[in-house]
C-alpha cells in the first residue's frame, strides 16, 4: 500500500475474465480493499475476494471497474446504476469505439458517478495494471493518479468519453 493511503480504496472490479482478474490481483496485492463479481466465475481467481452479486461488489466501492464485453457493457453499466452514486467513479474498460463510451456514460450519469472511459493500450496478459492505458471523462485525472500508484502507465487523454479510444 502507497505511504499516502490512496491504494486503500475500494474497488468492484465487474467482469472477472482473463484482464479483469489480473487487474483486480494487482490491485489485492497493491493494497486495494476489491470486490470481484462476475455471473460466470471461471479460471484462477486465487487472492481476489468475491461478492455475491454485483450489487454486493459495488456497493461501498469507490470505484467500479468494468471489464466486459462491449456486446454486454451496457447491461453492466444499467445493472449497476442503482447502486452508484455521486463521488463514485464508473470506469469502463472494453474495447468499443467512441459511440459505445458515450451511450455508457449516459446510462451511468443519472447516478451522479463520474465515467471514466478507459482504453487498455497492450493486452492485459501479462502486465495486470501495469498495462499502459489511456483515460477520458470527468473522473479520469483522478483515476488515473490512483492507476499509477500500482505502477499503471495511465495518460488522460480527454475531458469527454469516447476520446480514449
Amino acid at each position: 500500500m502507497s505511504s499516502n493511503g490512496v491504494s486503500a480504496k475500494t474497488v468492484a472490479v465487474l467482469g472477472l475474465g482473463e484482464a479483469g482478474s489480473l487487474l483486480a490481483r494487482d490491485l489485492v496485492r497493491g493494497g486495494a480493499r476489491v470486490r470481484g463479481w462476475d455471473p460466470d466465475f471461471h479460471g484462477d481467481l486465487s487472492e481476489i475476494p468475491l461478492a455475491e452479486s454485483s450489487a454486493a461488489a459495488i456497493d461501498g466501492a469507490d470505484i467500479v471497474i468494468s471489464v466486459n464485453w462491449a456486446t454486454v457493457a451496457a447491461d453492466v453499466a444499467r445493472d449497476a446504476l442503482p447502486y452508484l452514486h455521486r463521488g463514485m467513479i464508473f470506469a469502463d474498460h472494453n474495447t468499443a469505439g467512441p459511440t459505445l463510451k458515450e451511450e455508457l456514460a449516459a446510462i451511468v450519469a443519472p447516478s451522479g458517478a463520474d465515467f471514466v472511459d478507459v482504453a487498455m493500450m497492450a493486452h492485459v496478459p501479462p502486465l495486470g495494471m501495469r498495462v499502459g492505458m489511456f483515460l477520458a471523462g470527468p473522473g479520469a485525472d483522478e483515476l488515473a493518479a490512483y492507476y499509477r500508484t500500482f505502477g499503471t502507465p495511465a495518460e488522460v487523454v480527454g475531458a469527454r468519453p469516447g476520446e480514449a479510444n
